[in-house]
């Protein structure tokens, strides 16, 4: 299981619309993402804009290619585009780069036993 987590930035005016859009997401899109493979998936927000998303997946590059060819997403991702600051034209899925994880507690702990 792949554990991924990224960073967007959310335009400091737009943040209060953002966060009523994420609190009654799309059923279809809800859908989506969980038969696409996305588990565990949140979105953390800091008051200044900076928005932090964790997901486990068994293949984050096979799940982003399979939500990318739903019809759901591509409506979901031009409604969201708006939203976000520094995208330079790609849609907020696509500006979506893995943060490199350093450490993680369980790994950790199992390499001890």
């Amino acid at each position: 299981m792949q554990r991924i987590s990224f960073l967007l930035k959310v335009r400091a005016e737009r943040l209060e619309d953002y966060k009523a859009r994420h609190a009654a997401v799309w059923p279809e899109m809800l859908h989506a993402l969980k038969s696409t493979g996305w588990r565990n998936y949140s979105l953390f927000l800091r008051d200044d804009g900076l928005l932090v998303g964790y997901l486990e997946t068994e293949d984050f590059a096979a799940a982003q290619k399979a939500m990318a060819e739903t019809a759901i997403n591509a409506r979901w991702q031009a409604e969201m585009a708006g939203f976000f600051e520094a995208l330079d034209g790609a849609r907020p899925d696509e500006a979506m780069h893995p943060l490199t994880e350093i450490f993680h507690l369980e790994d950790q702990l199992e390499l001890l036993s």
